[in-house]
């Protein structure tokens, strides 16, 4: 059973009991009960659904932002662990280091340049930029230690080319939209039933109400498009930044 239909499944369930309650309690109430005594029943519920679609959306907006500050922490760790491989490279024999460097180099080149693009427009990576990851996995682990020096740096080295490898994937995991389509349903859904709710009161044509409830309707429109700017890290507004390569490899042009 897919998710989609036990969802409507149990939203019917949960339309059909408050219906069948509420017609019992009809039937059942004794002749002297008066309804006037107890508080309006449309207030109350306007007031917990907008609880409610609150907490929602704060939910909401808090994990998009978690996602778009972890991505740019994979960012920061890629790029630190490239520069780290440029400094502690210098153990090594000169045309080994400039070797290394060199593809350090081109691979940053590639992720600032080419990579970046590619992720806002179709949400990869490229495979140039797999590619040159692995020239620079062959060029340290493949190095031979000629002496205890070189042999101290090979293993930091080694780790630093895996630290890499992982940022780079993290990041790869990071380029599509992380909220799922049936939490845009209930976001939907919900800001539907909460403006609604402001008909259900009877609102009436005064300037004063007219502009509260437009602002309202804005407020919850500029809520839902901020999830939506901040649900692709890589692709959209405020997206996470190639910032820290440039700033580790000043040399590279953007």
């Amino acid at each position: 059973m897919s998710e989609w239909l036990v969802l409507v499944l149990a939203m019917a369930a949960a339309c059909v009991v408050v219906v069948i309650v509420t017609f019992l309690r009809e039937r059942t109430a004794s002749e002297d009960e008066d309804p006037s005594e107890t508080p309006d029943v449309i207030e109350y519920m306007t007031m917990w659904i907008g609880v409610v679609y609150a907490i929602v959306l704060g939910l909401a907006i808090a994990g998009v932002w978690e996602a778009r500050s972890a991505a740019q922490d994979h960012v920061q760790a890629e790029a630190q662990a490239l520069h780290e491989i440029s400094e502690r490279v210098r153990a090594y024999p000169a045309d080994q280091r400039d070797r290394v460097r060199a593809d350090v180099d081109a691979y940053v080149s590639q992720v600032v340049n080419v990579e970046w693009k590619t992720m806002a427009d179709h949400e990869k990576l490229t495979q140039r930029g797999t590619d040159l990851l692995e020239r620079i996995r062959a060029d340290v682990t493949d190095y031979q230690p000629k002496t205890d020096f070189q042999a101290q740096a090979y293993q930091p080295l080694v780790d630093q080319v895996g630290a890499l490898d992982q940022a780079r994937n993290a990041r790869q995991d990071s380029t599509g939209a992380t909220m799922p389509s049936v939490v845009w349903f209930g976001l939907l859904a919900g800001a539907v039933i909460t403006i609604g709710m402001v008909f259900a009161l009877q609102i009436r044509r005064t300037t004063r109400e007219l502009i509260l409830a437009g602002l309202f309707s804005a407020l919850i429109a500029f809520l839902l498009f901020l999830i939506w700017d901040f649900d692709a890290p890589y692709s959209r507004g405020i997206t996470a930044s190639a910032q820290p390569f440039l700033n580790l490899f000043p040399h590279i042009k953007d």
